[in-house]
């Protein structure tokens, strides 16, 4: 800048224009997708809380060993090969 000089903000607009407030396809995309994250991160809230209050409903009833007919637990590994 020179002495003297004025110095103008180029985000402000000039008087005799009116500004633009409609979002460009980019910004349209990005607000969207945006919002789709806070409502992924909203559900994922949700099942933190759910599994915080009652940690026993998730898990299941019955054990890995249920569905082998035969088989002692240890022996799972054995039955694969």
């Amino acid at each position: 800048m020179m002495d003297g000089e004025i110095f103008t903000a180029t985000l402000v607009p000039s008087g005799n224009t009116t500004p633009n407030s409609s979002m460009t396809l980019e910004q349209k995309t990005t607000f969207a997708f945006v919002i789709l994250l806070f409502i992924f991160l909203g559900i994922l809230i949700v099942r933190c809380i759910r599994i915080l209050l009652d940690p026993y409903q998730s898990m299941p009833t019955s054990t890995w060993a249920d569905g082998l007919d035969g088989l002692e637990k240890g022996q799972f590994d054995y039955a694969l090969a």
